[in-house]
């Protein structure tokens, strides 16, 4: 019972970050980043008090989320006050519920993004200044769930998964903000709402399970998660909605496994660190791309990223001959 609570703690509250949070919010505001700026400067609060208020991590979740119950309420019509409130809620519960994801198994982690994923996906086009009871009944689910967390123990972490970089995860978080946000806003090509809702639930659950089942090795997942990056952006370029709706889904998952993996081996204290910037920093930065209309210059950060992996790739081979010498 408690596994299966912990796995819809996970699985409704990052359904709120993605229906309230990231995309309700964002649209019901038009996007204006001088009205909603107060809800990602309480997040990065949000995310060091995580670590900073010392009390136990229970009572941290708790009052956070009775903190984002109660100002569910008043969805969609937030003032600044409200929105900054909002953030510092939403900005806590996110290292928390990556801390309490240790708890979890590869199963039940898998289980949690695939319900996340897939009632996101379908709710996508649900009317957002009507959200107010999506809001508030996931809230008062994950705080429900949240009652049976200390009954469960760390579970062995898999010694095969690999540490990346804060560089890279930020570079994979600001190439899918950027992605989403203009895609989000462009009626030429509009996946979520263009009759691909299928595609984009069952994509999605094959990104989760390929990041959890196969493992390859570290240069050659940073590559290969890039390289899908790449097509998603060619896909859209080239205004091809079946085909970004498989291959953008699949990359979003697959991504996102293998940064928690990584993100499972750091304590509370790094993890609010890192929420600053793969959270709210790298996600921001995507949606000034998208808002400024400036995605044309995205493929310059490929060319980057792809002689950075390339170099370190270079690197670890050059080493790898001096030992056998």
């Amino acid at each position: 019972m408690s596994k299966i609570a912990l796995t819809l703690f996970i699985a409704f509250e990052l359904c709120y970050y993605l229906l309230i949070a990231q995309t309700g919010i964002v649209e019901y505001f038009s996007s204006n980043i001088f009205l909603i700026a107060f809800l990602p400067i309480g997040g990065v609060i949000g995310s060091l008090l995580s670590y900073y208020i010392k009390i136990s991590n229970q009572q941290k979740i708790t009052v956070f989320l009775c903190i984002q119950l109660v100002l569910t309420f008043f969805y969609p019509n937030f003032s600044s006050y409200g929105l900054f409130l909002l953030g510092i809620s939403v900005g806590a519960l996110a290292p928390l519920l990556i801390n309490e994801l240790k708890k979890a198994s590869i199963l039940e982690l898998g289980f949690a993004l695939s319900i996340s994923y897939g009632i996101g996906t379908l709710l996508f086009n649900y009317d957002v200044s009507k959200r107010e009871f999506i809001g508030v009944a996931f809230t008062l689910i994950a705080l429900l769930c949240s009652t049976q967390l200390p009954k469960l123990k760390e579970v062995k972490q898999n010694n095969s998964w690999e540490s990346y970089s804060l560089f890279i995860m930020v570079l994979w978080i600001f190439l899918d903000s950027a992605l989403f946000e203009t895609l989000s806003r462009d009626v030429s090509i509009p996946i979520w709402r263009g009759g691909y809702t299928f595609e984009i639930v069952i994509f999605h659950i094959l990104g989760v399970i390929a990041a959890l089942k196969f493992n390859i090795q570290k240069l050659e997942k940073e590559l290969f998660i890039i390289i899908l990056f790449a097509l998603s952006y060619l896909f859209y370029f080239l205004q091809s909605p079946l085909l970004l709706s498989i291959v953008y889904p699949f990359v979003i998952s697959y991504y996102n496994v293998t940064i928690l993996q990584s993100l499972l081996k750091k304590d509370l204290k790094a993890l609010a660190f890192y929420m600053v910037f793969i959270g709210w920093m790298a996600s921001g930065a995507g949606l000034f791309v998208a808002l400024e209309n400036i995605i044309l210059f995205v493929p310059i950060i490929f060319l980057i990223s792809l002689i950075k992996v390339l170099n370190s790739q270079e690197t670890i081979q050059s080493k790898e001959k001096e030992c056998l010498n």
